[in-house]
C-alpha cells in the first residue's frame, strides 16, 4: 500500500470512529424516547446501521493492521510490479492508456489506480517493456502490449 492510501484508511477508520459512531448513538438515543422499541423503525434501523458501521471499522482495522507500506525507491522498473505506472497500448482499440497497479484497498478506476488482482492487473503483473498482456474480462479477452513503466 502507498503512503498516502495508508493514511487515507487510517483518516477514514478515524472519522467513522469519532464522528459517525457518535452520530449513530445520537440517533439511537433519540429513536429509544420515542418509546416501545418493538414496533420502533427508527429504532431497529439505527441498530442495524450500528452494526453495519462496526463491520466496517473492524474490516478497515484488519486492513490497516495486515498493510505493508511500499517504499518507492525500492520499486524495480524493469518489469510490472504493485505501484508501478504503467503504459499500454490496448491492441483491439488501438488506444494507449496508463495505469497505475495499486493494492484492492486503493483501486480506484476513476484515477486510473487498477488492483493487481484484476483481471488487467493480473495480466501486467511481472511483464516488461514490449511484453504483450492478456487480460480475460468480463468483455472478453483484451490484449495490451507494455509501452513504459515508471513510478
Amino acid at each position: 500500500m502507498t503512503k498516502e492510501g495508508y493514511e487515507a484508511l487510517e483518516a477514514e477508520v478515524k472519522n467513522l470512529k469519532n464522528v459517525r459512531r457518535i452520530e449513530v448513538a445520537k440517533a439511537i438515543a433519540e429513536a429509544r424516547e420515542k418509546g416501545d422499541l418493538s414496533e420502533n423503525a427508527e429504532y431497529h434501523a439505527a441498530k442495524e446501521e450500528q452494526g453495519h458501521l462496526e463491520a466496517k471499522i473492524a474490516e478497515m482495522e484488519t486492513k490497516l493492521a495486515s498493510a505493508r507500506i511500499m517504499d518507492e525507491s525500492k520499486i524495480d522498473t524493469s518489469k510490472v510490479g504493485i505501484l508501478s505506472k504503467v503504459e499500454v497500448l490496448n491492441k483491439k482499440m488501438n488506444k494507449k492508456m496508463t495505469f497505475t497497479i495499486v493494492s484492492e484497498a486503493e483501486a480506484n478506476l476513476k484515477e486510473n489506480k487498477i488492483s493487481s488482482s484484476s483481471p488487467i492487473g493480473a495480466a501486467l503483473m511481472g511483464k516488461k517493456v514490449g511484453d504483450v498482456a492478456t487480460a480475460n474480462t468480463p468483455a472478453g479477452a483484451m490484449q495490451f502490449e507494455v509501452l513504459s513503466i515508471g513510478i
